[in-house]
């Protein structure tokens, strides 16, 4: 099972549909049930981190993501999924988020058009199964006004330039988030979703 998990985000039903596009069946849901016996986990999001972690509270779904991701489950997060596994945000004043990557989720420089919306680059800094196919320098969509800071920059696999350089893609273990929307990128964006999907299924069984 590919399962999307539903808090809430507005964009639930277009990251479905792109998992959809590419031959699987994936699942929006918030049961736990469903989560634990899931081969992929995907967190899409839109709005603020904040608001985001309160819905995954009232779901009771924190501790459980935590678990599912310390336990090495193939896990994906998208846009605010990015964001909420730093350590907080700084919007609308400090949050705590779920803490699974040290860091803070920082407002994009003044001076700045925000937000950041549309297409931009992503560069890659290193060799990662999720660009298989996927050419340096690739554009892929974008809309957000914070950006995540790991303390590990080690962790940083994509990179996008907006007034400063900022991680768009991070990667440990089995854990990837993109800054960036997927869904709305296009070829290269689906072609990402099915490298993640793809090495899920091949390193879990259903």
């Amino acid at each position: 099972m590919i399962a999307v998990i539903d808090y809430g985000a507005g964009n639930l039903r277009s990251v479905a549909n792109a998992i959809a596009r590419l031959g699987y069946q994936p699942r929006i849901t918030s049961a736990a049930r469903d989560l634990l016996k899931a081969q992929a986990i995907i967190l899409p999001g839109v709005g603020a981190a904040g608001n985001t972690m309160e819905n995954l509270r009232n779901l009771g779904l924190v501790d459980l993501l935590k678990k599912l991701i310390a336990d090495n489950r193939p896990f994906f997060g998208v846009c605010i999924g990015l964001q909420v596994l730093f350590t907080g945000t700084e919007e609308g004043g400090w949050h705590n988020c779920l803490g699974i990557i040290p860091g803070r989720v920082k407002k994009l420089p003044d001076g700045l058009k925000v937000p950041h919306m549309g297409w931009n680059q992503v560069r890659q800094r290193v060799s990662h199964p999720l660009f298989e196919g996927i050419p340096d320098g690739a554009d892929f969509y974008f809309v957000h006004s914070y950006y995540g800071e790991p303390e590990d920059n080690s962790l940083v696999v994509g990179e996008t330039d907006y007034g400063i350089t900022m991680g768009s893609v991070i990667a440990r273990d089995n854990l990837v988030a993109t800054q960036f929307h997927p869904e709305k990128s296009g070829e290269h964006g689906l072609k990402m979703y099915d490298n993640f999907i793809r090495r899920a299924l091949a390193t879990r069984t259903p």
